[in-house]
């Protein structure tokens, strides 16, 4: 199990959801909530620069400062979501 969802780097343990979920109905290991329902990405066509920048204006619209929400944001482009291929 990894710690931090690898689609957007959010750490699983703050997932209200508890992580998103696979097609059987069980829980993912891998995606938060946000970003994975029913075994599938919520945002399926986005590239990783578009998601990348959706996830920073998330963060600032929660009342991150923008410089903490670009730092947590900088890594997605590393996350397995955008590296396997």
């Amino acid at each position: 199990m990894t710690n931090s969802c690898q689609s957007c780097g959010m750490p699983l343990s703050k997932d209200p959801q508890g992580g998103g979920t696979e097609v059987d109905g069980g829980k993912s290991t891998k995606y938060c909530s946000i970003c994975y329902d029913a075994g599938a990405f919520r945002h399926p066509d986005v590239s990783v620069t578009e998601f990348q920048h959706q996830c920073l204006e998330a963060l600032r619209r929660s009342g991150m400062p923008k410089i903490m929400a670009w730092m947590f944001t900088r890594g997605i482009p590393r996350l397995d979501r955008w590296t396997e291929g």
